[in-house]
């Protein structure tokens, strides 16, 4: 079964490492969860892929930043990044992925069209959606829009889990509720109309409620979640509710089912592992409740810490084998695999 997936951070993996514009870190030698070798074996035929601008050297990590309480613990917001520090680092990873690309020989295309995506599929090319994760490496008046567009981006979150000029992000806590403050700003809701006329898919991953509903509100393409998982069964507030959920399933949007093992399988305190199955879980209550037209894969590999038992990009084919056991009809898996990601680019980018 062909695998599209809504979400990974290997760009910014290999952009942290030593050699941060090293294509092999992808091509050959990968040591994370995601390669092209492991990937074929997979077969991961593509995906998105993410641009994310990090906190600052001087912003201490998540894990010295937490603060546990009776009940559970959260992770307060680190500071808007500055638009240079983000902007050149969005450069950056976009020049590593266009080192990937050279270096492929034709194994691994950026794609910016349906077209592109038929022919990816057809001819078994690696299809790299470029996709900036949080909205800071653009200006408040959208002046740069454009640059982004032209280099190959068609997928934009508008806020990783932190302030910018567009709106805010959810923090991480648990438990917790994406209702975390106020909606998108004025520049939020221009960026909105923006994608739109361009054709750019919007991405909900990390925003809060708030802003989640005046996307609603505004765009006129399908509501798009890349990596995120049920609220009701893990309430953390990086979760969508299942009033969200409905939404993205009325507007004909997909939900990308995250792998991370404390969005899944949360409690109140961090875990370092869980069952495979509770991908499953998560993937059988968004498509119970919006149907599986509207559920995908949203890995996040190389950006959080995933069941043992799935391994890394090689233990795709144990998810299809399991919702395959759960009741998922051949049909049904082809549109989880890959064909409800393709759908709702298309319906974007048109």
């Amino acid at each position: 079964m062909k695998i599209f997936d809504g979400h990974n951070d290997i760009l910014h993996k290999i952009y942290s490492s030593s050699n941060p514009l090293d294509s092999r870190s992808f091509l050959v030698d990968g040591t994370g969860h995601l390669d092209y070798p492991r990937a074929l074996q997979g077969e991961f035929w593509g995906g998105f892929f993410a641009v994310y601008s990090d906190n600052p050297p001087e912003v201490p990590e998540a894990a010295e930043r937490i603060i546990y309480t009776e009940n559970g613990f959260h992770v307060p917001l680190p500071p808007a990044l500055p638009f240079e520090y983000a902007h050149r680092a969005a450069l950056e990873m976009i020049q590593l992925m266009k080192q990937i690309e050279q270096d492929s020989l034709g194994g691994l295309q950026i794609v910016t069209s349906g077209e592109d995506l038929r022919y990816c599929l057809k001819e078994r090319v690696m299809a790299a959606v470029l996709h900036l994760e949080g909205a800071e490496p653009l200006l408040p008046d959208l002046s740069n829009l454009e640059e982004y567009y032209d280099l190959g981006m068609r997928s934009l979150g508008i806020t990783w889990s932190r302030p910018n000029a567009f709106g805010r992000g959810v923090p991480f806590a648990y438990p917790g509720h994406p209702d975390s403050g106020p909606g998108l700003t004025g520049p939020g809701k221009q960026l909105v109309e923006a994608c739109n006329q361009l054709g750019i898919l919007i991405d909900l991953a990390h925003l809060n409620e708030k802003g989640f509903w005046d996307v609603a509100a505004l765009s006129s393409a399908p509501l798009v979640s890349t990596h995120t998982a049920a609220h009701a069964l893990s309430p953390k507030a990086r979760n969508l509710t299942d009033d969200q959920l409905r939404a993205i399933g009325e507007s004909g949007g997909v939900v990308g089912v995250i792998f991370s093992i404390n969005d899944l399988d949360g409690g109140p305190r961090p875990k370092e592992d869980a069952p495979i199955s509770v991908i499953i879980q998560h993937m059988q209550y968004i498509a119970d409740l919006i149907g599986p037209d509207h559920v995908a894969f949203g890995s996040d590999f190389d950006g959080t810490r995933i069941p043992s038992s799935l391994g890394d990009v090689t233990g795709y084919q144990k998810l299809v084998v399991l919702l395959e056991k759960a009741g998922f009809s051949s049909q049904e898996l082809e549109k989880i695999c890959w064909q409800n990601w393709i759908r709702a680019l298309e319906e974007t980018w048109k």
